[in-house]
């Protein structure tokens, strides 16, 4: 008999992988390659791209969307990338990077169209209410190729995921930028690299030391998501389906070495 525990372990397990490689195309050089086609300016096509799936989103809104960056990164890149480049060819090329990145680095996974079919069942399961990123990228057009809708459905579950790990950390009392401050795997080196200042970063930093449970809150906030992605696990997939997810989803991280911690 499946248990909630089995399934949470689950989405646990998978959790590295779908992380990783749900996302290594955003800063990668075929992403580079597609922005510079359309005209974009550098490093701007990860902004644009990935919140134009919802149509011309204030910079200020998107920044709440995100959840990680500095306001003042959206301030600066959004417009001139919302001027340069509408929302619906943003929303095609950002999904034609992934596509490129995954025609690169995904050619050589055996069967890529039944583990896409496999992550689509849990996304098209999933209620997207209240995950604004996630809802958008679950209705976008798909690609058809099975290695293009491998990295697509890795993109899209990694949605679903961060919407729902976004919801349980405000529900415990964290915002996103103090879950990273708690996170083993964020701190301090990952604020700079998502283009904190050192000044705010040290200020943050310091904030969020004043909660003396910050870490517990975190820890419960990465339980409450890991229950909320095996229950989809557990009604959208059988037994069976879900033992062959596992399977693949370990195959593919030992293929991309992917390490067991996405911050190692």
């Amino acid at each position: 008999m499946t248990t909630v525990e089995d399934v949470a372990g689950l989405a646990n397990r998978i959790r590295p992988v779908v992380q990783v490689l749900g996302g290594r195309f955003m800063t990668s050089p075929e992403l580079a390659e597609v922005e510079a086609e359309a005209g974009l300016p550098p490093r701007s096509l990860y902004v644009r791209g990935r919140s134009a799936v919802l149509g011309d989103v204030p910079p200020k809104v998107a920044a709440e969307l995100f959840g990680i960056f500095p306001h003042r990164l959206f301030d600066f890149v959004l417009p001139s990338a919302t001027a340069a480049l509408d929302a619906p060819s943003a929303v095609r090329a950002y999904a034609e990077s992934s596509a490129r990145w995954s025609r690169v680095n995904l050619s050589a996974v055996p069967e890529p169209g039944r583990l896409a079919d496999l992550l689509f069942r849990v996304v098209d399961a999933a209620d997207a209410s209240g995950l604004a990123l996630f809802a958008g990228w679950k209705y976008a057009e798909r690609p058809t190729g099975d290695v293009e809708r491998l990295g697509f459905a890795l993109m899209v579950f990694r949605e679903l995921r961060g919407g729902l790990h976004f919801a349980a950390l405000r529900a415990l009392g964290l915002s996103v930028p103090e879950a990273v401050v708690a996170d083993p795997e964020g701190g301090r080196a990952r604020l700079l690299r998502t283009a904190w200042p050192e000044d705010a970063a040290d200020e943050l930093i310091a904030a969020a030391e004043r909660k003396p449970d910050l870490r517990d809150r975190w820890r419960r906030a990465e339980s409450l998501t890991d229950e909320r992605i095996g229950e989809l696990l557990a009604s959208a997939l059988s037994e069976d389906e879900r033992a062959e997810l596992d399977r693949r989803l370990a195959d593919l991280a030992t293929f991309a070495q992917v390490p067991a911690s996405p911050g190692a």
